[in-house]
């Protein structure tokens, strides 16, 4: 992980749940575990979550996994990504909104999504803040190309 993620336990994403409102239902809880436990693993589709169910003998359902992904990335709990494939995937959120998120290299021929951490955009943003009067939080950046290892099979 990098500088920029804190590095959750599930009692702080329970908190979290509980400070929108929501119960720690035994699903959600073990839908976090995941993401505590794989958080090395970025960009966690549906059906990642739902494979790693399965391979722990949960009988928890597809259409639950769904909607709980949907809750906790309204909460802000995890943040919801598109790349571009029609497969929305999911990574826990930083806690502090003004720490920036890395941004994706996405390889259009393997699909293999590449994170960026280094920050180059700190200027722009003030340029547009200052000329617009637009308060910015935080921005995304998505580059398309192809990786070094599908440029090293065409060569």
């Amino acid at each position: 992980m990098s500088d920029n993620h804190q590095l959750f336990r599930v009692e702080d994403l329970r908190g979290k749940l509980s400070a929108g409102g929501y119960k720690t239902t035994p699903q959600r809880e073990e839908i976090l575990k995941i993401f505590v436990e794989y958080s090395e693993w970025h960009h966690m589709s549906a059906e990642d979550i739902y494979n790693i169910l399965r391979k722990k003998d949960s009988e928890i359902g597809l259409a639950t996994v769904y909607r709980a992904l949907d809750l906790l990335s309204e909460l802000g709990i995890l943040v919801r990504m598109d790349f571009g494939d029609g497969c929305a995937r999911y990574e826990l959120n930083t806690t502090d909104p003004k720490v920036h998120h890395h941004h994706h290299l996405i390889c259009l021929k393997c699909k293999k999504v590449i994170e960026f951490e280094e920050d180059l955009l700190d200027e722009l943003e003030a340029d547009i803040a200052d000329k617009s009067g637009f308060q910015i939080l935080n921005h995304e950046v998505k580059f398309f190309g192809y990786c070094s290892d599908c440029l090293a099979k065409e060569a």
